[in-house]
């Protein structure tokens, strides 16, 4: 009986502990994704890109880091601008380039746009995880 009352002693503590945290969101939404920080403040890259010949470069997008994950490459950046903004853009430059657009989504902090095109598939996915005025940018490239 007395370990139990330790140990619900101890749970009410590290409950307390947990609410008090002092930080704001933003500071949460950067400790949460390391990866986005990286791809929002990195330098543009120095070779091209892994992805399709035909792939859209759309405007207002610098892509900062790439790397292959089994089959799939993915390539991250940021856009210039607003998330709305940045999800219409990839859109329109999709169907101009005649890829076919699989599903899309815009919603208040988000945005997917899944492709195939060339023999490849997959997702732009775009974020509000910069802060200022970058969205992060989020592309998987694998084999149709």
């Amino acid at each position: 009986m007395r370990q139990v009352a330790l140990l619900s002693l101890l749970v009410a503590a590290l409950l307390a502990m947990a609410g008090c945290g002092g930080g704001d969101e933003n500071d949460e939404a950067e400790a949460a994704n390391p990866q986005a920080k990286a791809a929002c403040e990195g330098s543009a890259l120095s070779e091209a890109p892994k992805l399709p010949v035909s792939f859209p470069m759309v405007e207002n997008t610098t892509l900062t880091t790439q790397s292959t994950q089994g089959p799939t490459e993915v390539v991250e950046g940021y856009w210039s601008g607003d998330l709305e903004e940045a999800h219409d853009e990839y859109v329109k430059e999709f169907e101009a380039a005649g890829y076919k657009i699989l599903f899309e989504e815009l919603e208040d902090h988000d945005s997917e746009v899944s492709w195939s095109g060339e023999g490849r598939s997959g997702q732009v996915a775009l974020r509000d995880d910069c802060g200022g005025d970058k969205i992060y940018v989020h592309i998987t490239n694998r084999p149709a």
